[in-house]
């Protein structure tokens, strides 16, 4: 699947933002990274003096400002952000992975902190140049088993892994610490490797007015991958996705997968995704309403094994399936239908489930072929 150079600058106009995100507490005092040693010349690993930036903040906390330039991250050492503090990424401030052969590096780690904001800027991975082909766990901003955490006004592209990871921290003889109260809001991540965001192990997730587009190269490569992080009793519950635009992933542009309940997708617009536009598997109780979905190349929505207690409502599906029915941007006249209507005249194309599915509720939607 081709990625237009376009879907590297795109993201969700703020003139129809649908949301405006909280304010994390922190303290007053600001620290200015070059004062630290940051040199934000695209040569220099500046990954030290950024620490001692952070590191410097009082126990109030505070925020960290990073001005424009280019500044080389080693995500093997990786930035770690503390309680009570913004990272602040101003106008042409980029953070730039520095090349490794790791199967885990991460370029921000916020981990068993709250009250944490990071806004602006960039953070491009090294996909491009990275050492060796093993792993799947290269991300831009890896969040464990933190609260209260805003990642706002942020553009991250070409990591190893996802552009996002959010999950739960693992303690010996202890239960796993999930992330609680995520606020994801204007943010665009494209062209990683594995999928522009993971939503592992935490409660209270809220997606708003971003982008998740061109994920390719390592499975699932999905736009938004639902999915506690391991087999083990871990959960994932009430994740509140809207307004985004999710789309061209090689993968599902939303996975809802096991041991997974409360999720809500509302008024996105989901297309042109090399699998389906909206899977969910064993998941439990959810509610899909005015979407657009369309051009994927499976159905437009699959609630597949085990599914349960779905509600999809109100959405508007065009030319899914296109495995079969081919890519047809002509806007074919919309027809209402109700339930699930089998057949070539039917709304199989679009939404469907299986036979083990159940509470599965179809109201009024609207259809093109």
């Amino acid at each position: 699947m081709a990625v237009p150079p376009a879907l590297y600058t795109l993201g969700i106009p703020k003139a129809f933002a649908a949301y405006s995100p909280p304010r994390r507490y922190r303290g007053t005092t600001v620290r200015n990274a070059r004062n630290y040693g940051a040199l934000g010349n695209g040569a220099n690993d500046d990954t030290t003096a950024i620490q001692a930036a952070i590191n410097s903040l009082p126990t109030s906390g505070g925020t960290v400002v990073l001005t424009a330039g280019k500044y080389v991250i080693d995500p093997v050492r990786n930035l770690r952000l503390r309680s009570n503090m913004c990272l602040e990424l101003r106008s042409g401030a980029v953070l730039l992975a520095k090349r490794n052969n790791q199967e885990r590096a991460y370029v921000l780690m916020v981990y068993k902190v709250k009250n944490v904001e990071i806004k602006g800027g960039q953070i491009i991975g090294d996909r491009d140049n990275h050492i060796g082909s093993k792993g799947e766990w290269g991300h831009g901003i890896m969040i464990r088993g933190s609260s209260n955490v805003t990642v706002r006004d942020i553009h991250i592209s070409k990591c190893f892994g996802d552009g996002i990871s959010i999950g739960g921290a693992m303690v010996t003889g202890k239960p796993t610490i999930s992330c609680d109260d995520i606020v994801i809001d204007n943010v665009v991540c494209t062209g990683n490797r594995r999928q522009g965001m993971t939503i592992g192990c935490a409660t209270n997730v809220k997606v708003y007015d971003s982008e998740f587009s061109a994920s390719k190269g390592i499975a699932p490569e999905c736009g938004i991958d639902i999915e506690p992080d391991a087999h083990d009793g871990r959960t994932t519950s009430t994740v509140h996705i809207e307004n985004c635009l999710i789309r061209r992933n090689a993968g599902n542009g939303v996975l809802v997968y096991k041991r997974v309940t409360g999720v809500t997708i509302t008024k996105c617009t989901i297309e042109y995704n090399g699998g389906n536009g909206i899977l969910t598997i064993g998941a439990n109780t959810g509610y899909i309403a005015q979407n657009t979905i369309r051009h994927n190349y499976l159905l437009g929505t699959n609630f597949g094994s085990e599914s349960k207690g779905y509600q999809f409502s109100g959405n508007v599906s065009r030319n899914n399936n296109t495995r079969l029915h081919g890519v047809k941007t002509a806007s074919s006249p919309l027809v209402s239908m109700t339930g699930l209507v089998g057949g070539n005249k039917g709304n199989g194309a679009h939404v469907a489930k299986v036979s083990t599915a159940t509470g599965i509720k179809v109201t009024t939607n609207s259809y093109a072929k």
